[in-house]
């Protein structure tokens, strides 16, 4: 299957959609700031409180007849730019295929040629969210705003979270669940050395997570400290970038050797560890982030896990001083983990948290709602600074493909560090009501992520989907996820190349992501709840239908509380989500439960964690036999407080091989 790099098969299409979208595009731009001038967001209205009533009015009674003005003016170009746009699109592929042409920033070879199937086996990290990047004035509906500059900083913040490398420290003590930064300050001590990860004893589990600020932070700087590895034979192909770190409760706080792989070379710590750092190490908090006009967050600062942070500085004496990364600066955070949960949950077999980052190592992300072209294109300029191979712009305009007239496209993207080798579109042709407008639909990836040392390839099918919104439409949505079946198993009829005689590929995972639009616990969503999709694929948060986990929490967010103090970063969202009571607070619960319009008086007739409504599913059906998938961690992330109203949902999976290290 051909995989199209540009929206028209010729540059004369490409060239003449071009002249018709500048002829549409004022009009439709005026229309959307006037529009947007009379939905303020809470953030904008606690601004303005500070301010002189009239200003803000004042403001409007100006520009108001302005836009009105130019809006008249532009109309007729509009017209006739969309009397050349709207055929054009019968004309148009359904998605557009983007690969990282920087060879310094490739990575999707080297990950290709890591794993040969040997050893226990390999992880894959999926992540899935909805961005709300709609046209700003739709997008204040949700309460953000500012869709362009949301985009740049969310492509920005998951680059970030993904790249960072990850260390893992285990405690042996069954009491102390607790680490100071002070502590972990001693701990790592990055130096010059050969060895490859180690360990001593364990006990409680935590991570610790370490994100890189360097001189070159926007590259994919993971992939360089992969090259200076062993072979497969002498690491677990499942960490990356990761260093596994063990402490003795009587050792006095002395750690065994440790190598954390560096970005951009390698940093390591050897020998017995000293109570200071070589170099200069300092202790800081994370202030809470500013919220700035125009921001819906901090453009300009990294986020932080709740926990203190410990800011490292490490000069290498056997590097040249002249050399660029001769002294680098990490951000280490100590993620909490899942040591007490596992107490409570002790059936549980993986971890899960709430996390203030996107896990270290993503390798493949599924967003929705990325429906602004313009926010797109910032959003995938980002996120190729981690991601070779993106997927957007996919669906279809005008009559085109779908029942009704579509305005916008199917707000889904995919992005990934493996090499997409098919994929495939299907648009809903039911959707109702204003979902009508959008070319809502699945879209279908066939990826490899290794190849066997007889030369088959290993592959992998992820889909990714956002289901009918609009409540009460239960019909709807199960036709949707009926199509949603038929519409993956003919993809992998057509792309599939094997054979059961004489297999030349194997499948070592088949994925579902996506905004569902419908919760596992509302007696509204029954019917869904049901469907024959969970009996095919595996929901790790979902006991049975009606019934979650208990530290499966809710991903839709009140939007009026967006910018609440409490919330409005990684940090403090992270916190929140943790307690019960927070959770009632700044989630949305389904609406039957709520009985009133206020957050406060609302509280105590709360049940559940909220309404999960963003899935991540998998299945055992239809892989290789002698291999086996488990979910290895699950995660909730903070890291995008402030930038869209849906929690993040990330999903670790092992495929086992059953084979021996060698």
């Amino acid at each position: 299957m051909v995989l199209y790099t540009s929206p028209f098969p010729n540059s004369f299409l490409s060239v003449l959609h071009s002249f018709s979208w500048g002829l549409i595009f004022p009009c439709y731009w005026l229309a959307d700031r006037l529009v947007a001038s009379f939905v303020p967001t809470t953030y904008e209205k606690r601004q303005r409180a500070d301010d002189p009533c009239y200003f803000h009015a004042l403001c409007i009674i100006i520009t108001t007849p302005i836009y009105l003005a130019l809006l008249v003016a532009s109309l007729p170009f509009a017209l006739i730019g969309f009397l050349l746009w709207s055929p054009l699109q019968s004309a148009r592929r359904p998605y557009i295929y983007s690969r990282l042409e920087d060879k310094n920033h490739a990575n999707g070879a080297t990950l290709l040629t890591e794993w040969k199937a040997a050893g226990n086996g390999k992880s894959f990290c999926f992540g899935s969210a909805n961005v709300c990047l709609l046209p700003d004035s739709l997008a204040r509906f949700n309460n953000v705003f500012n869709t362009q500059a949301r985009a740049k900083e969310i492509g920005r913040r998951i680059r970030n979270g993904a790249s960072r490398p990850q260390i893992k420290i285990y405690i042996d003590s069954p009491t102390n669940t607790s680490i100071s930064a002070a502590s972990f300050s001693s701990l790592v001590s990055p130096q010059g050395g050969d060895n490859t990860n180690r360990t001593v004893n364990a006990g409680i589990k935590r991570t610790t997570s370490m994100e890189y600020k360097g001189d070159n932070s926007g590259s994919n700087n993971s992939e360089d400290s992969r090259e200076d590895k062993g072979g497969p034979g002498e690491s677990n192909e499942g960490e990356e970038n990761s260093c596994i770190v063990r402490i003795n409760g009587e050792d006095n706080g002395h750690m065994s050797d440790t190598e954390p792989d560096a970005v951009n070379g390698q940093a390591h710590a050897s020998g017995p560890a000293e109570p200071s750092l070589e170099g200069d190490a300092e202790i800081s908090k994370t202030p809470n982030h500013k919220q700035k006009e125009g921001d819906s967050g901090s453009l300009d600062s990294y986020s932080a896990s709740r926990e203190s942070l410990v800011k490292v500085r490490v000069g290498d004496g056997t590097v040249d001083q002249s050399t660029v990364n001769n002294k680098l600066l990490y951000k280490a955070s100590i993620m909490k983990k899942t040591s007490v949960r596992k107490k409570k949950h002790t059936d549980e077999t993986f971890d899960h948290e709430i996390s203030a980052f996107f896990p270290a190592n993503l390798d493949f992300l599924c967003l929705q709602e990325v429906f602004d072209k313009r926010a797109a294109e910032k959003l995938k300029e980002q996120l190729h600074h981690y991601f070779e191979y993106i997927v957007y712009d996919v669906g279809v305009y005008s009559c085109h493909g779908c029942c009704s007239f579509k305005f916008v496209n199917s707000g889904l993207l995919f992005a990934s560090r493996y090499p997409v080798m098919d994929a495939a579109y299907h648009c809903y042709p039911n959707g109702r009501g204003t979902d009508s407008l959008a070319s809502k639909g699945a879209l279908f990836l066939k990826v490899q992520v290794g190849s066997t040392p007889q030369d088959q390839r290993i592959v992998g099918y992820i889909s990714c989907t956002h289901l009918q919104a609009i409540a009460g439409d239960t019909t709807v949505r199960c036709e949707q996820l009926d199509m949603l079946q038929d519409w993956l198993s003919e993809f992998r009829k057509s792309t599939s190349s094997s054979s059961t005689a004489n297999p030349e590929e194997l499948v070592a995972f088949d994925v579902i992501c996506g905004d569902l639009n419908f919760d596992n616990c509302s007696s509204e969503d029954k019917l869904e709840q049901q469907h024959s999709l969970f009996t095919h694929y595996k929901d790790p948060c979902r006991i049975g239908p009606g019934e979650d986990k208990p530290w499966a929490i809710g991903t839709l967010l009140d939007p009026e509380g967006l910018y609440d103090e409490e919330v409005c970063t990684p940090d403090n969202l992270q916190k929140v989500l943790e307690s019960e009571e927070g959770r009632k607070g700044y989630l949305v619960y389904p609406t039957s439960k709520n009985h009133s319009s206020s957050q406060k008086g609302r509280k105590a007739s709360l049940k559940g964690n909220g309404r999960r409504i963003d899935y991540m599913l998998y299945t055992e059906e239809g892989l290789y036999l002698e291999w086996k998938v488990e979910v290895e961690e699950f995660s909730f992330i903070t890291q995008l407080a402030g930038l869209t109203d849906h929690l993040p949902v990330a999903m670790r999976l092992m495929v086992s091989t059953g084979e021996d290290d060698p």
